[in-house]
């Protein structure tokens, strides 16, 4: 809709400088439109006058009359007015509508899709825990967030691919495999003393009982050799546990990525020798260090120490380029809140690299809450000290759990309250918007028995829909693709929850106002149409939030 309606301004604004009523030649790079808050001043509103006004030397009211002028003449438009100091207001005619309605019945689910990122690749990396644990809430609501944006990608146009990054390498799954082998022998009768910094949950000692099964009580290994066994065991007893939590979850990823791979393949090596190359890197002090504050990072950061050990973040610098080398125009990273300070140095290193600092994008997420009847919770008791992603699930269901973790942007708090996201009524947003997508698959039903279906776009007659509320719902059905395009640009799915739930209940509205199955066959017959439409969309946002759209509930 946005774009017919540029289209149009342009084609005014073309004819107003052949017929010399303006002057200056300007054309916008982008001429703006927003809803204007109040549905009685029409259906989109443009500051176009506004920008022109600088260029052309004369007040904006007086470039708007022109461009009106000039617009009321346009078939797409049902009605052209000025308002306050020379914003263009639009309500488009109805024949628009009636396209709109055909439109989605002809395309179905493919109705919101785009090719605004045809021809981009990009990489989505989320979730990526430490082989360590179980995933808890917050990897769930990074898990939820990065699939959906992907999702909403590839729904753009753009080529997507999923990727987990496996902590694999380093101090962390050591001290895994430590822990296990400590419980190991807790097992065998041993007293042991069990270091702070080890991982204590019950989970480990799990891991320790499976592995006594599987090979055994290790006692012909020496004590690193033992070690390392038990973190090859836990590394991939856990990846186990996560893929099957995520998958549960309605999340599988394209490639599963290891750190330790990057070392084993030198590429950790390579990569900082071509920041070498490029005079990015320094020696002092007998370590390695990367010049990130040449590209706006607030200090330079160590690549390899002083005791010729790799830090984190020259696998995390090599781990990137290497992404590039893949091909991808553009890397989204899904990481926790706590990791802010990382993204300065990441696009510093990018800069001095000489790829654009806007290829890196990283989405923040923000602690989840844990709720039930409004009052903190807590029931995490097999990982000790943090709720576990399974057992939400388990509790609320995937669909609850997914549409809950979206309600929000990413980068702000959630209260995720337990008992709210189970209830079957309208105060819960899931079962709210799910329920309206059922309602009208009950319509269908009921008009079945009666032997009515949704008429074919050949014998649907627009001129019964005469409702403010019909006409309300088509024109948000007619914005959901450029709710799609705007998720997917601006890296924000929690834009579709907003848009469904605006949807949800404009149709409960509608419902409760409103016989779908008047006694007039021809008001019945296009309200059908009608309704069918909001279906098809309700179904296709959900999908792309990868949440249900069930026929019956």
């Amino acid at each position: 809709m946005k774009n017919d309606i540029r289209s149009a301004l342009k084609q005014a604004l073309e004819n107003c400088y052949q017929q010399g009523t303006l002057s200056s030649g300007e054309y916008p790079a982008e001429i703006q439109l927003e809803v204007p808050k109040n549905p009685e001043h029409g259906d989109y509103a443009s500051n176009l006058a506004l920008m022109l006004a600088r260029h052309e030397g004369t007040p904006p009211r007086q470039i708007a009359e022109v461009l009106v002028a000039a617009l009321r003449a346009n078939a797409l438009f049902d009605t052209v007015d000025i308002a306050g100091p020379g914003f263009i207001n639009f309500r488009l005619a109805a024949a628009y509508w009636s396209t709109v309605l055909h439109r989605i019945d002809a395309e179905q689910g493919a109705f919101g899709r785009s090719q605004v990122g045809s021809g981009i690749k990009v990489q989505v990396e989320f979730v990526s825990a430490n082989p360590t644990g179980p995933l808890h809430i917050g990897h769930g609501r990074g898990a939820v967030v990065g699939d959906a944006l992907a999702s909403i990608l590839a729904a753009a146009g753009f080529e997507v691919q999923r990727e987990y990054y496996i902590n694999d390498a380093g101090n962390q799954v050591q001290t895994l495999g430590r822990s296990i082998l400590l419980r190991l022998r807790e097992l065998q009768g041993e007293v042991v003393d069990f270091p702070e910094d080890g991982y204590q949950a019950a989970y480990i000692t799990e891991l320790a009982a499976r592995l006594r099964q599987e090979q055994g009580e290790l006692a012909d290994l020496s004590e690193e050799e033992a070690i390392s066994c038990c973190t090859r065991f836990g590394v991939e007893q856990i990846l186990a546990w996560i893929d099957s939590d995520l998958r549960a979850f309605g999340i599988e990823f394209d490639n599963w990525y290891s750190e330790q791979s990057l070392y084993d393949r030198n590429m950790v090596e390579q990569e900082l020798g071509r920041l070498k190359q490029k005079g990015l890197t320094y020696e002092e002090d007998q370590a390695l260090w990367l010049r990130t504050t040449d590209f706006g990072d607030d200090k330079n950061r160590v690549l390899i120490k002083s005791d010729g050990s790799y830090t984190y973040f020259a696998s995390d610098v090599a781990y990137h380029l290497e992404k590039f080398d893949r091909g991808f125009d553009r890397v989204i990273d899904v990481w926790g809140a706590d990791h802010h300070g990382y993204i300065p140095r990441m696009k510093a290193m990018l800069k001095g690299f000489g790829l654009p600092a806007e290829a890196l994008e990283v989405l923040l997420i923000q602690m989840v809450n844990l709720l039930r009847d409004g009052q903190p919770f807590v029931m995490g008791k097999r990982s000790g000290n943090f709720v576990t992603l399974r057992e939400v699930i388990d509790e609320v269901g995937r669909d609850a759990c997914r549409f809950f973790f979206l309600m929000r942007r990413c980068d702000s708090q959630l209260d995720f309250d337990l008992e709210l996201a189970k209830q079957n009524s309208s105060d819960n947003p899931v079962y709210y918007v799910q329920y309206a997508h059922a309602r009208i698959c009950s319509i269908n039903r009921n008009a079945a028995e009666v032997g009515m279906a949704p008429p074919s776009r050949e014998e649907f007659d627009f001129s019964r829909l005469t409702l403010d509320d019909e006409i309300a719902l088509i024109r948000q059905l007619s914005r959901f693709p450029e709710a799609v395009e705007g998720a997917a640009l601006h890296y924000e799915p929690h834009r579709l929850v907003f848009y469904l739930q605006d949807l949800a209940a404009l149709l409960h509205s509608y419902y409760n106002r409103h016989r779908v199955l008047d006694e007039d066959v021809r008001v019945t017959s296009a309200r059908m149409y009608l309704v069918n439409a909001v279906r098809i969309v309700l179904a296709n946002a959900l999908s792309l939030l990868g949440v249900s759209a069930p026929e019956k509930m």
